[in-house]
């Protein structure tokens, strides 16, 4: 076995490492039956230099703050990076054969279930973004010498998200980061847009305000230089490596159709002859020279003293979420806020203005603004990213991608619903609480009150996994006492008597709409229960089914949403799941036509979810015609 370090590799040990990653790429697909070889092998060439001469990394102590961070966003070729693993000596031969089998954390393409792997890949256009992250948290927040370097695909150059990277990377003068195109051509069913074509490339990289450098992917000298010349730039570096897909095996290189595919086991013993054999080399990957004591940033440097508001006030969700955010910076020195160019809106800006150091705008790009939280995420930060409820839909594959990471992230969507009145349907958050549900582990929040916003925002700082806050745009009536607190999974019976003859189940403004409903209604003689459901995930069964049963099984659900996905399912779920269905009777009161433009109770009214729907929708189960 031979073990090389940075002073003993030459070019020559360098070809044989990429050769050893290339015969390894094979062997751990060809064993699993599928993968991504062709893919691995161009830029095998690539990843040998950038292993044995410029990543520092310690292996032992992946958790070390001075530790390079490297990110495949082309995450197919996870073969490529096991075996990269495999010469670094961090895993043995049998794990790496142990590729895409079930158990195995070496997964079809990476993710955190290996402690090297610092995010989920495999949907493309998302590496790169979060590797602005890693750079912006080294920069402007660690303020740490490691250097972020992304191996990136050219097919993934089409994506929009790959762009919104390059613009804010330029932006905020990420000098720590380095995206390494390889440039192979080939795509799964055809050649990509721009082919070989560099200069297109390099092009663009210049014109959105980075270093370019052009070379030849599979010369290792020229790398080499690549690599010393990124070093040495004050802006982001876009290395454009021209390669072969399938490099050094006759059948395979620069063959459309082998995407994708392993190479079958009757011919991988030629390719690995093609390529010269197995081989054992070792490569001693430079660390980092020392390791800092992090900074103390964990848990509460100080008291969360939010503002207060007295019951009778009056304030929107947003502006108490601005006021949560505040006070969260002034109490936590590990908190981030990043908003979509809407902090106005959505009230960050309050957070903007008292911690500016701590607060990265990311423009109209709400893709680069999850990924950049994502990123935050990785280095210990506990982020807070804000839009628009109906923009955050067009961050969803992001989203969804950082739940597979493990990434812990607090979103914040305001103007949800048509109760934002005359901005009409496209701005209006209908599919955010579907979305949001739909993620794994995810939490959803939906506040009524100014006080209940900000004990919310307290709760998400601590919460794992993907939360979701809910905000509203007008102002509405303090209902809840300052002091009041609000669990995660809880819910608030705001009105109720032993005489409640029907339970309403609302949140966020249709609270306010439930309980005028229940003033109109107690003049008639009858009495409902109002529950303010907080949380939508997780929901409070046993409020629920408790509610439920006293008021005979009769149930009005009233929510600001389409009917699909949101309160509505997840009321009927908790009754489906805890086999409280017997003798249930639900109306269940949503959006289900298009809105336009009016005025907020106008839309609620026309929506048929204002109070006076729902206080017919109480009737009705009243008089048997539910």
């Amino acid at each position: 076995m031979a073990h090389v370090n940075q002073k003993t590799v030459d070019a020559t040990t360098l070809r044989e490492l990429a050769q050893q990653l290339r015969v390894d790429s094979i062997r751990a697909s060809t064993t699993a039956g599928s993968g991504h070889p062709t893919s691995s092998m161009s830029a095998a060439d690539l990843m040998a230099v950038l292993m044995a001469r410029y990543l520092r990394y310690d292996f032992d102590d992946p958790e070390n703050p001075l530790n390079d961070r490297l990110v495949f966003s082309k995450g197919h070729a996870s073969p490529l990076l096991y075996s990269m693993y495999k010469a670094a000596g961090a895993i043995t031969d049998e794990e790496l054969l142990s590729f895409r089998k079930f158990g195995s954390p070496l997964q079809g393409h990476p993710t955190p279930a290996l402690r090297w792997v610092d995010v989920a890949t495999g949907s493309l256009g998302q590496g790169l973004p979060i590797g602005v992250g890693l750079a912006l948290a080294g920069k402007h927040l660690d303020r740490l010498p490691y250097r972020v370097w992304v191996l990136c695909g050219d097919s993934e150059m089409a994506e929009g998200s790959m762009w919104e990277a390059f613009q804010h990377a330029a932006h905020y003068g990420l000098d720590n980061l380095v995206a390494v195109l390889d440039m192979n051509r080939l795509g799964q069913t055809r050649e990509t847009m721009d082919g070989w074509n560099g200069d297109a490339y390099a092009g663009r990289a210049r014109a959105f305000g980075w270093h370019a450098i052009q070379i030849d992917g599979h010369d290792v000298e020229e790398i080499d230089r690549a690599y010393a010349e990124a070093l040495e730039q004050d802006k982001p570096v876009l290395v454009i490596a021209r390669t072969r897909k399938g490099r050094g095996v006759s059948f395979l290189e620069d063959q459309l159709g082998k995407h994708g595919k392993p190479v079958p086991p009757e011919q991988a013993e030629q390719a690995i002859e093609e390529l010269g054999g197995e081989r054992s080399i070792t490569v001693e990957v430079p660390r980092p020279d020392r390791r800092p004591q992090p900074p103390v940033r964990d848990g509460f440097t100080g008291e969360y003293r939010p503002k207060r508001w007295e019951v009778g006030d009056s304030e929107a969700t947003r502006t108490a979420y601005g006021e949560g955010l505040k006070a969260l910076g002034a109490a936590r020195e590990d908190v981030v806020v990043m908003d979509g160019e809407v902090s106005d809106s959505t009230r960050a800006q309050k957070f903007a203005e008292a911690y500016p150091d701590r607060y990265f705008e990311m423009f109209i790009a709400e893709q680069q603004m999850v990924a950049t939280a994502v990123g935050m995420s990785v280095r210990g930060y506990v982020p807070f990213a804000s839009s628009f409820a109906a923009f955050l839909t067009r961050a969803h594959d992001f989203i969804r991608m950082a739940a597979i990471s493990g990434a812990n992230l607090r979103l914040c969507g305001s103007h949800a619903g048509v109760s934002i009145g005359p901005d009409g349907p496209s701005q209006m958050g209908l599919e955010d609480l579907a979305m949001m549900r739909s993620l794994h582990g995810s939490t959803v929040l939906y506040p009524c009150d100014a006080n209940q916003t900000v004990k919310l925002v307290r709760e998400m700082a601590g919460l794992e996994g993907i939360s979701f806050l809910r905000t509203t745009r007008d102002s509405t009536p303090v209902i809840y006492p300052a002091d009041e607190e609000f669990p995660v999974g809880g819910s608030k019976v705001v009105r109720s008597s032993e005489e409640d003859a029907v339970t309403v189940v609302a949140a966020g403004i249709t609270v306010h709409q439930a309980l005028r409903a229940a003033e109109e209604l107690q003049g008639e003689g009858i009495r409902v229960r109002v529950i303010d459901a907080y949380s939508v995930k997780p929901i409070d069964a046993r409020t629920l089914i408790s509610s439920a049963r006293q008021t005979a099984g009769r149930v009005v659900v009233a929510e600001d949403h389409w009917p699909e996905g949101g309160l509505g399912e997840a009321v009927l779920s908790a009754f489906a799941e805890n086999g409280a269905l017997d003798g249930l009777r639900l109306r269940h009161l949503a959006v289900s036509g298009m809105p336009g433009s009016g005025k907020p109770q106008e839309l609620l009214d026309a929506a048929g979810i204002g109070f006076g729907d729902i206080a017919g929708a109480v009737r009705s189960l009243l008089d048997g015609r539910a």
